[in-house]
């Protein structure tokens, strides 16, 4: 099932996307929801990011090639996955903008698989942790180089730098049909030019570790979400740009940064 989150007339609901149409639904994918029989072509409505998370966590360097194009060329793998956290205000949804900061100076667009959390979760392991994922969606991950520290280490302020409102567009839907170990093609273009092409089974920590590990850590809440890091091939966008990520069996998420 693909999962979305739009808004018709004022109004906001969850549906379920069927070839070029939502079917819409009562209540919510984390509590309860009924089909009804209201059917929307998607012209006739906006979608929303498929999630209003209470956080977004996110895994650093989580390929070897990232890691090295941003500068650390004896990269190797840490104990446990390195993350941080994006606030709630940092979401929007696919056709929204990135708002450009006043202070920025390096942008960069980061594609990234996300793991959509559907129940309360604590101290998850590698048995059940399948059972508390609602599904799978796209994120972008923007960061600001220069808050983030530009040296390939972890000395920056990586708060500062991937905070900002807007910077963590999600979507277009919630894919819930998805394995443990996927193997999915991330593509990212700017302005229809090829700048990431990865796929998801060369990250270096799982999904399963990674939700196993940050689950050890803090309770997260259902729509909470996890970020499994991005390919290599980041680079830098400006005002006017237009940043689409493609994920195979989930779709496409197209920003203009403003």
């Amino acid at each position: 099932m693909k999962i979305v989150r739009a808004k018709f007339n004022g109004e906001i609901f969850y549906g379920e996307l069927i070839d070029d149409e939502v079917l819409r639904y009562e209540g919510s994918p984390f509590v309860v929801w009924e089909p009804s029989e209201e059917k929307y072509s998607l012209n006739e409505i906006t979608l929303l990011s498929p999630v209003l998370p209470s956080k977004v966590t996110g895994v650093a360097k989580n390929y070897f090639k990232h890691a090295v194009e941003l500068g650390v060329h004896d990269y190797s793998a840490p104990r446990n996955p390195v993350f941080f956290n994006k606030p709630s205000t940092s979401v929007i949804g696919t056709g929204e903008s990135i708002i450009y900061p006043k202070i920025a100076q390096h942008v960069d667009h980061e594609a990234e698989l996300a793991v959509v959390i559907g129940k309360l979760s604590k101290n998850l392991t590698s048995e059940n942790w399948k059972e508390h994922v609602l599904g799978y969606t796209i994120a972008n991950d923007l960061s600001e180089r220069v808050l983030q520290g530009q040296d390939g280490t972890f000395n920056g302020n990586f708060t500062r730098a991937k905070s900002f409102d807007t910077f963590c567009p999600l979507g277009p839907v919630i894919q819930t049909d998805f394995e443990e170990n996927p193997e999915l093609d991330i593509k990212c273009y700017v302005n229809d030019e090829l700048k990431q092409d990865g796929n998801t089974k060369d990250m270096i920590f799982s999904i399963g570790e990674i939700v196993e590990f940050v689950s050890s850590i803090m309770t997260l809440l259902p729509g909470d979400v996890i970020l499994t890091g991005t390919p290599d091939g980041v680079s830098k966008v400006f005002p006017g740009d237009e940043i689409k990520i493609e994920i195979e069996s989930i779709g496409t998420l197209v920003n203009l940064v403003q």
